[in-house]
Formats: C-alpha cells, structure tokens, sequence
C-alpha cells in the first residue's frame, strides 16, 4: 500500500549518533589500539535430489520444494525458522553488532535460541570489494576477519554458520548502499550488474550446502507490477531473468521470490502481495527452486486500516489468505514469511503478532507443513521494530522472543509432520449426518477419525466443492437458499497434510421459510487528510433471511484515485466504485455487519470523496 506516511527508510535503525558512540566508546575504552568509532549504521530497509541415508539430519544437504513444503536432499521436510541479521546492505559493508562482539558468538547464541537459518541482507556495493567498517579485532575479537573485504567476512558468516548446523539465505536487499529501490535496478545498477552479481555470489557458494538459496530482491514495490508483461517493470518476469542467472552457476540453489505492492487495484505491504502468483507463477528451468516469500508488519512500522477494524484480529487471517497464504493452502508453492515484525509497544501489535504466529501454523503440531519465516531482526537497532537483542547488543528481549517459541524449529523438522515418510491418510470420516435445517442453513455432524500423527481437521465439501475448514466435527453451512437440496461430503487431514477419502455423502434439503429475504445497507466513513484519505464501509443485512452475498455501488469524481482496498473485490468504471463481497465476508445474519476498506489518492484538490453508497445482496 502506498502509505500516507514515509515508508521502511526510518526503518531499522534508531540508534542515534550519540547513542551508538557512547556504546562504542565503553566497548573500545580498556582495549588496545583499535578502529575509529563507527558512523551511525546506513538504514536498511527493510527436481528433487538423490535420497540420503535415512539417518542423515534433517535439513542436510541442499534443499527443493514439493507442492507447498521445502525437503532437504534426503526428502525429508524442512523448516524455516529463522532471523534476520542485516549490515552488509549498510554503508557498514557487513553484519551489524561486530564493533561489540565476535561473529562466532553472535551465531552461537541464535543457534541457542532455536534459530535455524539466517537472513544475511546485502547490496550490490560489496561486489567491489568494499571494505567492512566498525569492525572490532581487539582483544582476539574477530581476528580471522583482519584484513578481509565484505565478501571475504561474509564467506566466514557461512561458513561458521554450517559448521554449527545453521543454514543461510543470502539477501540482495539493495542496488547499493544508499538505499532500497522500488525495481530491481536504477540508473547506476542496471539490471544487467544485477544478473551477473547474482551469478557472482550463486558461484561462490556453489558447494557449500550451507547456503540454500537467494533471494532476488527485497520489497519490490509500485512501479512493479506481476504479470503486466512489461519488461521493464513486471517483477514476475525479472525474478524469472534473475532465477535462471542463479541457477546456471549453481543449479541446487532456492529461489526465493518477494510478492509486490500492487495487483489488478489491491495493494498491501511493499513486497507482501503476490496474488498475481497463482495466476502467473514464475518458471524456472529448474524444477522445485521456487519458494515464494511475503513480508508483513505491524503498526510500529505504519498504521494500515485492517489494524483498526473492529473485527481485528479476527480479519487477519483472510487478509493474509488473500495476499499470500492461499499459495501454501492451495499446495501451490511454499511461503516464507521472509520479514516479519514489531516493536511490540502497542496492545494492537502484540495481538497482531500473537495472531500471525498462529496463522504460520505450530510446530508441535504442523511440523514442517507450515509456513516458513525468518523473524526482522536480530539487530536491535532496527527503527521501527527493534530486535531479539537488546540494545547491549547482547542480553536478549525474552519477551520478543518469546512470542516465537511456538513457531521455532531447531532441527528444522521436529513435531508431527516434520518427519519424513508421513504419507498415511486419516481413516475416512463416518457417520456423517444432519443434525438440523432451517430455510437458509443445514447442520452436520460425524465421527472423528484416527491417525498415525493426529487428525488436524475437517474439510467440509458442498456438492464436490469445499465450503469450509473445521477443527471439530460438526459444522452449520450457512446463505443456503430455501427449498433447496444439497449434498454433502467430508474429509479429514492430518498434521503432515494428508487427506482422507470422502465420507458418505448426505443429502439434506432446507426448508421452505417464511418467505423472508435479505437486504443491507451501507454507510462510508472518511478519514480524509487532504491528499489522500481512507473509506471504511460497513455493510448490514437489513433483511430476515442471511445473504449469500452483497454488493456495494457509489460513485467518486475522477479526481479520486483507488489506491488499494481491503475485505473486498473492489473495481472501478469511470466514476462508479462497485465493492463485491468475497468467500470468507458475503455470508451475514439478519442485522449481522461486516466491513471493507478502499484506500484513495486526490489527484484533485476539488474532488469530493463524499457518497451514497447503494448495497443489494443476495440470498
């Protein structure tokens, strides 16, 4: 979303001059002759392999994808439970926190954590052979990395990293040093420095299966586009450019793609939206490298209408089905959550973060069917998030850390599901029944199922199509039209994502009702601050029967330019805004609500955003 307010450049570090100085000074006081105090860090912004032995750790070797999960070489699943630890993409030229402790000791204590990958961000800069800054060798502190340029120092990251069973992501976070970029390229990086740097940097690893994979760039964000077709903006097609210079140096690489800003009128946080993916997903030569990755925020970093609806928190999860979640439901690629985080001040944020490490699935219980992440950051002097470390650059904010504990993976397996072999289904659901009708709705119930690793959920099936996800074993389907038969299966799943037959099916027909039917109404509220402004609608049925579905039509001055929209399908034709209900909002009780969001720029200083919203609903 194109925000109101400055975006991801205040982001990451907060640390004042001052601050970072007196810190330094403490740190080199007692030593002998060591480098000057640093400057203030430059903001960041933010086919399957040969089987292995079945006793080889899980995670060995080089990794490929399947359907939505990433398996090692040896097939068995993987986790992605990581941290991010940024510098290099700074005018620093490497890892932060190196002015205060050993790179080794810094890589210890995330593996004691439970981290089990690392994020390394980078830009273009260090391929000419930048040299690191605020680098502290005093005392026997790094002193392996006397004398060595950025790649050199980062080669003995990875290595150090593989040697204590962590793996690496290598981030081309930025074009150079001064800052990120909305395109993969500018004017002084041209795309052709950006192939032949990833080329570069897949070659030097190629071999050390500590290093899985690339990702191509971080935050694309509006001019890109997915799937527009133009070369010179269309993120999809520049991934695939980009993907396949990797993988002709190193062809067991992953690549990991970051969504947009902006789709068919939907935008979302700068490298959070693919929901172009499904439609045009990037091809490589190279069977299962794709891995898709999202980034997500809370309010610390910008204040987005969802965080304010009143069905907070309960919207977040089809917000998040929408923008990137349905490529891992659906079996379509994996997702990693590649950013993801939170200064934690507010009460809103530690809801928001409470909900997303719920929604990226536990690992007690999913394995590695699950979502993959790596949390931002383990700096502490990240802006507008702060980090895992605490400004000491050493101690630990328990609290943030905490919140992680259920998503973490220190083997990258663990937990049902994470083991390879699990290909057993549930056995199928029985006794499936109806347990009550009404005009407009039908009750189900059966018998639960058994399995090997556990029984996760229900898949609830209307005529051959599923309507629903249930952790029980029942289920009421609702916007159903009077007098009407229909016929219904059920399948359970497990924690490795197996899924049984379907049950028998049961045929149910609603009852006549007493001819009530649905209506709604829509109301707009502003908040307009001149050059923009925000409509939050809210939709409620004003009819005696639920609806299917509702639409909501008005009319905008051109002046008034869509922008992004939340909670709904909105489009646009000339001056008529029309908003449709989507799968998870249409369905509403008699005097039930719901809301949605548009989001809008004013292109003229006369347009009024004023309007009478018209709403009709089905039923």
């Amino acid at each position: 979303m194109r925000l109101p307010l400055p975006r991801r450049l205040p982001r990451r570090l907060a640390a004042s001059a001052a601050a970072l100085a007196a810190l330094l000074a403490a740190v080199f006081a007692a030593a002998p002759p060591a480098p000057a105090a640093p400057p203030v860090p430059a903001a960041p912004t933010s086919s399957a392999e040969p089987a292995a032995s079945a006793t080889v750790t899980a995670g060995a070797g080089f990794w490929h994808t399947s359907g939505r999960k990433i398996l090692d070489e040896a097939g068995n699943p993987v986790r992605i439970a990581g941290i991010n630890w940024f510098g290099f993409e700074t005018s620093n030229y490497v890892a932060h926190g190196l002015w205060s402790r050993d790179y080794r000791s810094m890589i210890d204590q995330m593996k004691s954590l439970g981290y089990n990958t690392i994020r390394l961000p980078y830009s273009d800069d260090i391929f000419k052979g930048t040299t690191p800054t605020s680098l502290n060798t005093s005392g026997g502190m790094n002193a392996d990395l006397v004398g060595l340029n950025s790649l050199g120092v980062m080669d003995k990251l990875v290595d150090y990293a593989g040697t204590v069973g962590m793996k690496v992501i290598l981030d081309r976070h930025r074009p150079d040093s001064g800052g990120q970029s909305a395109l993969w390229y500018t004017s002084s990086v041209p795309e052709s420095t950006w192939l032949a740097n990833l080329k570069s940097i897949a070659a030097r690893y190629a071999g050390n299966s500590a290093v899985v994979g690339i990702d191509l760039h971080n935050e694309p964000h509006d001019p890109a586009c997915w799937g527009c077709g133009d070369q010179a903006t269309d993120w999809r097609l520049a991934a695939q450019r980009g993907g396949e210079a990797v993988l002709s140096a190193n062809s067991k690489l992953l690549i990991f793609v970051e969504g947009v800003q902006s789709f068919n009128g939907s935008s979302y946080w700068w490298g959070g939206n693919l929901q172009g993916a499904g439609q045009y997903p990037v091809q490589l030569s190279v069977a299962g490298r794709v891995v898709y990755s999202a980034h997500d925020y809370a309010t610390s970093v910008a204040q987005q209408s969802w965080f304010s609806d009143p069905s907070f928190p309960a919207n977040m999860p089809g917000i998040w089905d929408k923008n990137w979640g349905y490529l891992f439901n659906q079996n379509l690629a994996p997702v990693w959550v590649g950013e993801f985080g939170t200064t934690l001040q507010s009460a809103t944020d530690q809801t928001w973060l409470r909900a997303l490490v719920q929604y990226l699935r536990p690992t007690a219980t999913a394995g590695a069917d699950s979502f993959q992440w790596t949390f931002w950051s383990w700096n502490p002097n990240s802006g507008d998030t702060g980090g895992i470390l605490n400004d000491d650059w050493t101690t630990v904010n328990t609290v943030k850390d905490g919140y992680l504990a259920s998503v973490k993976s220190p083997g990258f397996g663990g937990g049902p599901g994470g083991g390879p072999g699990d290909t057993q289904p549930p056995s199928v659901p029985g006794g499936l029944a109806v347990t009550g009708v009404t005009a407009s709705s039908v009750s189900l119930s059966w018998a639960a199922s058994t399995d090997d690793t556990g029984v996760t959920g229900y898949e609830v099936y209307r005529g051959g199509s599923k309507v629903a996800s249930v952790a029980g074993t029942s289920y009421t389907d609702g916007g159903l039209g009077a007098a009407t038969a229909y016929s219904y299966t059920v399948r359970a799943k497990d924690a490795a994502g197996n899924v049984s037959a379907a049950s028998a099916a049961v045929t149910a027909t609603t009852s006549a009702g007493g001819g009530g039917s649905a209506g709604c109404a829509a109301a707009i509220s502003l908040n307009d601050w001149g050059s923009g402004l925000t409509a939050t609608v809210t939709v409620t049925n004003t009819g005696t029967a639920a609806t299917k579905g509702w639409q909501v039509v008005w009319t905008w001055p051109t002046g008034l330019q869509i922008s992004g929209s939340w909670s709904a399908d909105v489009t646009r034709g000339g001056q008529t805004v029309t908003a449709r209900s989507l799968a998870y909002n249409g369905v509403l009780a008699p005097a039930a609500s719901t809301t949605f969001g548009v989001q809008a720029t004013r292109t003229d200083a006369s347009a009024a955003a004023s309007a009478t919203p018209v709403c009709t609903a089905t039923s």
